[in-house]
């Protein structure tokens, strides 16, 4: 518990994914399969219409099955999107706070803020594709807010409070710092988008040496699905930025580091000590 610097912050981001790669690259990876199971399976039905079609009339009957599975995989990305959100950053923050980080703890503690945690990411998911399609919110104004409240999961964790609280306590933090919190998601965003493009150039690679085996619709829906699971890999990198924020917002403006080293070096803590 120190305050970091841009880039100490970045530094200390990788150094934890390290720390817990197995964990926390398995846990987004698993819950990344669903919709990159039902998101593959239906590029595979519409590119094998399109070649029974060959060039004639498509039967627009498969529509039905296709829009439904589409269906499913909505439905199961909703269902799992308080983990996909929110089991790394839970499990960053235990990480943070020196605690042991195990897949159950991870799974239970998720739990436990299920429902505000879902609140929260639709409000975000909605609010985002209304403000950029309806333009009702301006892009700009939907942004300075987002920043406002970037670190509500992480106080939803750590300080045990429900979703309202956790809106007033990010607003509050953030504010007075909200051009650095930016900066330093805008840093974080780019070296995701970096590594996301680096993974996609090989699965392009590798599918054009499928495309030599089977059929190119079959590698397209093929390569589709394995590059969802394969960027879920570079996921935690935003969600453990998050937690370094959350901690270096009340580390600068509550000197919650000092509090820690008050704590370690009381006489009830000494006497505690074996």
């Amino acid at each position: 518990m120190r305050p970091l610097e841009i880039g100490d912050m970045l530094d200390e981001t990788f150094r934890m994914y390290r720390r817990h790669f197995l964990l926390f690259g398995g846990i987004s990876v698993i819950l990344s399969i669903p919709s990159a199971a039902l998101f593959g399976l239906a590029l595979s039905s519409f590119s094998s219409v399109l070649q029974q079609a060959n060039g004639q009339a498509v039967d627009l009957s498969f529509m039905t099955p296709l829009l439904a599975g589409f269906a499913g995989g909505l439905l199961v990305n909703l269902l799992f999107l308080p983990f996909s959100m929110g089991a790394i950053t839970y499990a960053a923050c235990e990480s943070a706070l020196g605690r042991p980080v195990t897949a159950s703890g991870v799974l239970s503690g998720v739990l436990r803020r299920y429902f505000p945690l879902l609140g929260y990411w639709l409000l975000f998911v909605v609010s985002f594709y209304v403000s950029l399609v309806l333009c009702v919110v301006p892009v700009a104004l939907w942004a300075w807010i987002f920043v406002g409240l970037i670190v509500v999961t992480p106080a939803m964790f750590v300080e045990n409070i429900g979703l309202g609280a956790a809106f007033g306590r990010s607003w509050r933090l953030v504010a007075g710092r909200w051009w650095r919190t930016f900066l330093i998601l805008f840093l974080v965003a780019i070296i995701w988008y970096i590594a996301q493009f680096a993974l996609g150039a090989f699965l392009q690679l590798g599918q054009l040496l499928l495309q030599l085996i089977i059929s190119p619709f079959i590698a397209l829906a093929i390569s589709s699905a394995t590059g969802q699971i394969v960027a879920a890999v570079v996921n935690p990198i935003l969600q453990i930025a998050l937690v370094l924020i959350y901690f270096d917002l009340r580390v600068r403006k509550e000197g919650l580091d000092l509090f820690q080293m008050a704590y370690q070096l009381s006489p009830a803590k000494s006497e505690a000590a074996p």
